[in-house]
């Protein structure tokens, strides 16, 4: 099926009902639980992780539509690694599959990929899909989907670190580094910090997921598995969201007139 295949009225239909929703800038998404769902239906884990994939269409479909400007989805952890072969060998079969099979697609529809994260560990066919896919839309201005990909956050926060201290070492002022501009060393610079963080499958907690970039967000975690997180999930939380106080450390303007 189609990944953006709708006609103008069912896209309308997704803006008017979220329309009174003052939409996250950037939702950061770990999807979880794709072999739960399959144990629970009696199906290998590999028929999990393709009901996954379905999953994520909808989600990035709705998200471009909705006017959210930042996807990013935890996609395979540094960790992820220590999964039986036969595991890892699926999920990156079904990340070709779906690079190759959807990137036309999602380049007609505006959508920009960028990907966080050390991809040289990859086999070749996996990098070349991840390299045509980041090429082919980079100019594009619509749903920025970034891919987290062999990623670990205290990872690249060591990174970011090794880069700055070789800086300093070849004379960078050592207190030109601020919280403003650490960001620049990260794998997300130049992206917002995400405004909302979901998880599914019912864990919560984060799997050094965006440690650094993570601070003030807000956090919904859902007990669906990913498989079954659908639109109307989304939009569920989406609405939960809209009822958050965010006050970055700050008052809100009812506490501050008491």
């Amino acid at each position: 099926m189609s990944l953006f295949k709708r006609n103008n009225q069912q896209k309308q239909n997704d803006k008017i009902q979220l329309s009174d929703i003052v939409m996250p800038n950037h939702v950061a998404i770990i999807m979880d639980g794709n072999g739960r769902w399959a144990k629970s239906k009696s199906m290998p884990r590999s028929l999990g992780h393709r009901a996954g994939v379905e999953a994520l269409k909808n989600i990035i479909q709705m998200s471009s539509d909705v006017g959210i400007k930042y996807l990013t989805l935890y996609a395979f952890s540094t960790e992820n690694w220590a999964r039986p072969k036969d595991e890892v060998s699926v999920l990156m079969s079904l990340l070709i599959e779906f690079l190759a099979k959807e990137i036309d697609e999602l380049n007609r529809e505006n959508v920009k990929i960028v990907i966080l994260g050390d991809v040289t560990k990859f086999p070749d066919a996996v990098r070349k899909e991840i390299e045509n896919s980041v090429v082919l839309t980079k100019d594009n201005t619509g749903l920025q989907t970034n891919i987290a990909l062999n990623y670990g956050s205290r990872a690249e926060i060591v990174r970011a670190a090794k880069q700055f201290a070789n800086e300093a070492v070849n004379g960078k002022d050592i207190n030109s580094l601020t919280e403003d501009n650490f960001n620049d060393y990260l794998f997300t610079k130049d992206i917002p910090d995400p405004d909302l963080l979901i998880r599914t499958s019912g864990e919560v907690r984060l799997s050094n997921f965006l440690l650094y970039q993570l601070a003030y967000t807000e956090f919904i975690f859902t007990d669906i598995f990913w498989p079954d997180f659908d639109k109307k999930q989304y939009e569920k939380v989406l609405l939960q969201y809209k009822n958050r106080s965010r006050r970055f450390g700050g008052l809100s303007k009812d506490e501050e007139s008491i």
